[in-house]
């Protein structure tokens, strides 16, 4: 009950956001926020820790923008055929790096990604380092999208959407046998499961949800460039995860709106500060967003060592048994 009440709340604050902040920053959120629930999907129920998932998330927006931009495809098409793309690539780069483990898989994936950067930066409908701009919004089934408040809506429906799907996945025998190889891979062989092909599945879904992500960013922020295939685009959703909480279904939204939102108000709330305190050092903040990230994660690596959610579930869960 709990739980469909915190459900319930959640999506009434996510209909009324945008009539209390500004809705583009919100559908940013909502893409980042799925961006990480499918990198999570890979790491935190199957165990595989990706190091090249910004390929897939810049991937579904190249190929999403150069649809409508130069194609002239409707918007449904483009999103479809984003998705399709960054499912195709990671069933050509899960092919190549799941038969390996640990650091040698995340080492793969990234000089795999890396292929892709330098594929992004020569091909000639990417524009290299200009990258897509003047992506048009179009409409979506008779919905104007160039009307903010119309695409949050739509944007917020296909994010929910992503969101179920995992976890549908996640609460399905397929999920449960991508748990048993996460916790003990040797005992899910002895039982007959075929490891490889679901880890092949996993890797393919998660990358597909991630060109879903960048598909929809690209359409909300009408540009697509070079820096979400960048390495650092995967780091930044392996931070997301980390300090959200691995292996949770909540863990990584809240992971992704707080660093997106550091990224992005971090220089606001310096302004902010200097006001009221009269130190001018809180002004400069918003130049040091990076120092300022990285004293967020190695907090919550000696604090929270679950991530947020991570730890509240986990002091829930001891208080019932407490009292119980």
């Amino acid at each position: 009950m709990n739980k469909k009440i915190l459900c319930m709340a959640a999506l009434v604050l996510a209909l009324g956001a945008p009539f209390v902040a500004y809705p583009v920053f919100l559908m940013k959120l909502l893409c980042f926020g799925l961006f990480a629930c499918a990198f999570n999907l890979l790491i935190g129920y199957t165990g595989l820790l990706s190091f090249g998932h910004a390929a897939f998330l810049g991937a579904g927006g190249y190929v999403m923008g150069y649809c409508l931009s130069t194609a002239g495809l409707p918007v449904p098409v483009g999103i479809l055929l984003g998705v399709l793309a960054s499912g195709v690539l990671g069933l050509v780069m899960g092919a190549l790096a799941i038969r390996r483990q640990g650091i040698y898989f995340a080492m793969i994936t990234l000089a795999l990604a890396q292929m892709v950067y330098f594929a992004a930066l020569r091909a000639p409908f990417t524009h290299g380092e200009d990258g897509l701009q003047g992506i048009p919004r179009g409409s979506l089934f008779g919905l104007d999208l160039s009307n903010d408040l119309v695409l949050y809506y739509v944007v917020l429906a296909i994010c929910i959407a992503g969101f179920a799907l995992i976890v549908r996945t996640v609460h399905s025998p397929f999920g449960q046998v991508l748990k048993a190889i996460k916790e003990n891979e040797p005992r899910a062989i002895s039982l007959g499961y075929d490891v490889d092909r679901y880890k092949l599945l996993a890797f393919v879904l998660s990358s597909a949800l991630a060109g879903l992500a960048g598909a929809t960013k690209a359409l909300v922020l009408g540009f697509e460039t070079l820096t979400d295939v960048h390495w650092t685009m995967s780091g930044l959703v392996i931070l997301m995860t980390l300090v959200g909480g691995m292996g949770t279904l909540v863990g990584p939204i809240v992971g992704a709106f707080l660093i997106v939102s550091l990224e992005n108000r971090l220089g606001d709330l310096g302004a902010w500060l200097s006001g009221v305190t009269g130190v001018e050092w809180f002004s400069t903040l918003g130049e040091s967003v990076g120092v300022v990230t990285g004293l967020v994660f190695v907090a919550c690596v000696l604090l929270f060592r679950r991530g947020v959610v991570g730890e509240i579930g986990a002091l829930v869960q001891g208080r019932r048994r407490a009292s119980a």
